[in-house]
């Protein structure tokens, strides 16, 4: 039982380090914030729908906890999630994107977003699709906008 427990342990610490490496991040200057603001509005000028800001640090600060700030923007574009879940419907478990804002223990601020290319690399058609790429492209943009 003892050994079925350790391996079960390594496997799924060896999960969480591979899921670590579909996780991409942007350095900002900015505040937190500042940083989602400037998404924010890199999103919408990109004709993109903001569904929602999540403020994670407010929310421990509800229930009497703190944590660095750290928000998530969640956001969508139809042309680009539609024809990833026409290939498969399941492809709407990982949309709409979001990207968080978070403040690291050194003070650095960062920028971080699942890869989608990696995030559906289960669902074979979309991740071998144009539209994975298009967007990667639109993440990238989009980080790199608020960012700087």
């Amino acid at each position: 039982m003892r050994n079925l427990f350790l391996t079960t342990a390594f496997i799924l610490s060896g999960a969480t380090w591979a899921m670590a490496d579909d996780i991409i991040k942007v350095p900002t200057d900015k505040s937190v914030t500042e940083a989602i603001d400037a998404l924010q509005a890199a999103v919408e000028n990109a004709g993109a729908t903001v569904f929602a800001r999540v403020d994670h640090a407010a929310g421990a600060h509800k229930v009497d906890m703190t944590i660095p700030p750290n928000q998530v923007l969640i956001f969508g574009n139809p042309a680009l999630g539609t024809p990833a879940m026409q290939i498969d419907p399941r492809a709407g478990l990982f949309l709409p994107l979001k990207v968080q804002a978070y403040e690291d223990a050194d003070g650095q601020v960062w920028l971080a977003y699942e890869d989608p290319k990696e995030t559906m690399d289960e669902l074979d058609a979309v991740e071998k699709s144009p539209v994975i790429d298009k967007m990667r492209g639109a993440l990238s943009k989009l980080t790199d906008a608020a960012a700087n």
